[in-house]
């Protein structure tokens, strides 16, 4: 999309009016909204197309609803209305991308451009984002994505959410297909760019592990073209052969090993992650957070607070006080077990790092519950079966498999009556109501399509 992306400051973004006519009328709106059930008043409603939903459709309901103004397709039944409140356009997703492109590009701070923070990666990349919302929050006012809204959707919606109050902003970009990155930082024009890591996902998208580096290299390339920085994990041999190959990158570098730290061994009475310094003992970072790979998350935003000023201590504290949310890497006690829940996504390498976790948990009942990793197209068979092979070395008492694809595996695997297997989330659910585990530990993880939060209030 960078053919649109350039067109943003003075082309039509579809029909016949300007982006910046546009964006006049987004001046006077409270915002914008793309769902009209959430409509609060006075926004700018775009009518976004999907392949099952058509927005167009609720156009006129969302001005009934409180919307001053509906951006709506030329081509849609609902333009042919003559009513004022209706802005036609040839493509309202790419009108929406070009009106938030705009947007950040008239962005200052202090007469200056207001920087622009955009991450990505394989796993860890909200977490990362919450956690450096959370340590430049000490000393600015914070415009980050809420949720994961990381897409050609919701990085233009993060966008547009910048105010006059905003000293920086932290976009997360997600991407599932070559030239997926490329797109969104034509949009958000990142000042400094983070990848936190690559990894096996998105495989029947990306072709391979080589496409994904690939393609979350395109943040590389952008910032190498605008001469700009990245924050760059020294540690990780995959990321820094990726900088390499771009030799005038100007990087930041963090790292356990760079710095000269370690994760602190977990413990009954220290469950959360801790980072401890070789040559300080007195030195120590206690974390809310699970598992010894969001050690890399945490160094990355301590590594953007040092950049922009925010003090060690200050940065500290609050990685310190932040508690995860929304399934991610939180560790909860229920009256009869303790869980690790990481259920918001999974694919081979956040899968294998939850596994080496629970393989340091010192626990006399080790549950693993694991829904199918998705998307990974031919090579998920396989993938999955090398995920049944690590689950020995944790020293599991049983393991939950849910999916079609965990079944495919279980198939070339052969039995092991400490495995059990079930077609869905809803399905273990049954089972857990029945069986009333106690006394263990257990790791909760599969892909968002599995819903595997559903299995929590069985536990």
């Amino acid at each position: 999309m960078t053919q649109k992306g350039e067109k943003a400051d003075s082309a039509a973004p579809g029909g016949s009016m300007e982006t910046g006519e546009l964006y006049g009328i987004f001046s006077r709106c409270n915002g914008v909204s793309t769902d009209s059930r959430t409509l609060k008043g006075g926004e700018l409603f775009f009518a976004l197309k999907g392949e099952n939903f058509d927005g167009n459709v609720y156009a006129m309901a969302a001005l009934d609803a409180g919307a001053k103004y509906a951006v709506v397709d030329s081509g849609s039944e609902v333009a042919s209305s003559d009513d004022s409140r209706l802005i036609k356009v040839d493509d309202t997703l790419e009108a929406l991308q070009c009106l938030a492109r705009y947007h950040r590009s008239r962005s200052f701070v202090n007469g200056k451009p207001l920087p622009v923070i955009a991450l990505t990666g394989t796993n860890g990349k909200t977490t990362t984002k919450e956690l450096i919302r959370a340590v430049l929050s000490v000393k600015y006012n914070v415009t980050a994505t809420e949720g994961n809204l990381n897409n050609s959707i919701g990085v233009p919606l993060t966008l547009l959410k910048i105010s006059a109050d905003t000293e920086v902003a932290v976009v997360e970009m997600g991407a599932s297909h070559p030239g997926d990155i490329s797109e969104l930082v034509s949009i958000a024009l990142p000042n400094y760019g983070l990848i936190t890591n690559v990894g096996k996902a998105h495989l029947a998208g990306f072709g391979s592990f080589e496409g994904v580096k690939k393609a979350k290299g395109e943040l590389y390339d952008y910032i190498q073209r605008t001469a700009d920085k990245v924050f760059l994990n020294v540690d990780s041999r995959d990321l820094t052969d990726m900088a390499a190959q771009r030799p005038d990158l100007s990087v930041i570098p963090y790292g356990l090993e760079y710095q000269g730290l370690y994760v602190a061994a977990a413990d009954e009475n220290h469950p959360f992650m801790r980072i401890a310094s070789h040559g300080n003992q007195e030195f120590m970072i206690e974390t809310n957070l699970v598992g010894s790979y969001n050690a890399a998350n945490v160094l990355a935003a301590l590594a953007v607070g040092k950049e922009f000023g925010v003090s060690m201590e200050d940065a500290v504290r609050a990685v310190e006080t932040y508690v995860p949310s929304n399934s991610r890497s939180q560790m909860m006690k229920t009256e009869r077990n303790i869980l690790i829940v990481d259920a918001y996504n999974a694919n081979p390498t956040s899968m294998s790092a939850a596994l080496q976790n629970m393989k340091t948990v010192n626990a006399r009942n080790k549950i693993l519950m694991l829904g199918d990793m998705l998307e990974l197209g031919k090579d998920s068979v396989g993938e999955h079966l090398d995920i049944i092979r690590q689950m020995d070395s944790t020293g599991f008492a049983r393991a939950y498999l849910v999916g079609n694809e965990f079944r495919k595996a279980l198939e070339q695997y052969g039995s092991d009556e400490r495995i059990f297997w079930f077609r869905d989330s809803a399905a273990l659910y049954d089972a857990l109501e029945n069986e009333h585990l106690s006394e263990s530990v257990i790791l909760v993880k599969g892909s968002r399509g599995m819903r595997m939060e559903k299995v929590i209030s069985a536990l």
